[in-house]
């Protein structure tokens, strides 16, 4: 084996695919169609019903589907919208562009995702309840908490029942940052059933960047929902605001899905059940062969959630020094996020401070993302976790 282990590879499933995905470019050529067309609205079919969700909508990037779910759904200026720190920051982005405030809760520690006890703790010691509309108000800024962005963060889903409880409660909504969990199940006891991510918010936002579970040859995204209104709303937000042509509703952006990079998407769709159930093996192989690694804490992954382990991350207190020897030895990592968001010198103006999101901060200085893709071979991992192995050997 050449003893070198990428942490990604985009190549080797687009060679496999190669005939198919020019085919698309040839037909985009041959009949002019780039923008619209039979091409995005069939992806959007399919990809509806991969989520099972009534409607799929196209759009330029996952940013612009959080963005656009959030603002087809009722998001406005001087509303709070509240996420995680352990995020990428195009989450916030998409809040902070919709216009509404940021506010921020801390997560779980085992799961990484919005933990739904700081939640409801969030409302009980933040909040006053406007008796008129049922909804939380903060009380510092006067501001309405309107809706609620949990991350399914690394390709498994946030403990959604007790959020929609919450929802329930609190008269928010709920917009699933699902742009890493493409094919993510979660089982609700409340529905007594699995659901898959995309399906249970009000809306959903996905990513299709190339190295997502479903990517795209460039930058794309897509929102379900399975609202009709919400629906009609994010067509027009995509395309100018316009209903047909040169007639405009609303004032909106330019973020319309490519009909080139929605025929790719379909061509790889059909083959993203087994790529995730690939993924599945490749993280159960790693769980086993790292298990009693002392210092290494592995995933979690409760009895609720099905997860796509887009990454696979593990946990290590001495994280530096582990990235330098893999690194060492010709083996790939990653880092799934180093700084949390409020801590960012974007964000300083919030007033945030080190501390104030405990759990988030730790987990950021112990997180490091192994190589994680279909077509990743046993040999590979078994490289990468006796590198481990070796490198916990000569810490005793």
């Amino acid at each position: 084996m050449n003893k070198s282990v990428p942490f990604l590879d985009l190549a080797a499933p687009h060679a496999e695919l190669e005939d198919e995905l020019v085919s698309v470019f040839r037909d985009a050529l041959r009949t002019s169609r780039f923008i619209g067309g039979p091409a995005v609205e069939g992806f959007e079919k399919d990809f509806a019903r991969f989520c099972d969700a009534k409607h799929c909508i196209g759009v330029g990037s996952g940013t612009d589907a959080l963005r656009f779910a959030l603002i087809a759904a009722g998001v406005k200026k001087g509303d709070t919208v509240i996420t995680v720190p352990n995020t990428f920051i195009a989450t916030t982005e998409a809040i902070s562009q919709a216009g509404a405030a940021i506010g921020f809760v801390d997560i779980d520690e085992r799961t990484c995702s919005m933990d739904p006890e700081k939640l409801r703790e969030y409302f009980m010691s933040k909040c006053t309840v406007d008796a008129k509309t049922g909804r939380a108000v903060v009380r510092d800024t006067g501001s309405p908490v309107s809706a609620v962005v949990p991350v399914h963060l690394y390709g498994l889903p946030a403990h959604m029942d007790p959020l929609r409880e919450l929802a329930a409660k609190y008269n928010f909504f709920i917009v699933e940052d699902a742009c890493q969990a493409h094919g993510a199940e979660y089982f609700s006891q409340r529905e007594n059933r699995w659901k898959k991510a995309g399906s249970m918010g009000l809306a959903s936002a996905f990513s299709f960047y190339p190295g997502k579970n479903l990517g795209a040859c460039g930058e794309a995204g897509a929102v379900t929902t399975g609202d009709d209104e919400i629906a009609r709303n994010i067509r027009m937000l995509r395309d100018h605001g316009q209903t047909k042509k040169y007639y405009h509703e609303i004032e909106g952006y330019n973020g319309r899905l490519d009909a080139i990079q929605a025929g790719l998407l379909s061509v790889k769709l059909k083959h993203l059940a087994e790529w995730n159930e690939d993924r599945r093996r490749r993280a159960s192989f790693y769980n086993e062969a790292l298990a009693d690694v002392g210092g290494i804490m592995i995933p979690h992954e409760p009895e609720w959630g099905r997860s796509v382990h887009h990454l696979y991350i593990i946990r290590t207190q001495k994280r530096e020094d582990l990235k330098k020897y893999l690194a060492d030895n010709n083996i790939d990592t990653g880092l799934h996020y180093p700084v949390p968001l409020h801590i960012q010198d974007a964000y300083k103006d919030l007033g945030f401070k080190k501390g104030d999101f405990p759990v988030s901060e730790k987990v950021a200085l112990e997180m490091l993302s192994l190589p994680m893709y279909p077509g990743l071979t046993e040999e590979q991992q078994q490289y990468v976790s006796g590198k481990i192995k070796e490198w916990r050997k000569a810490q005793s």
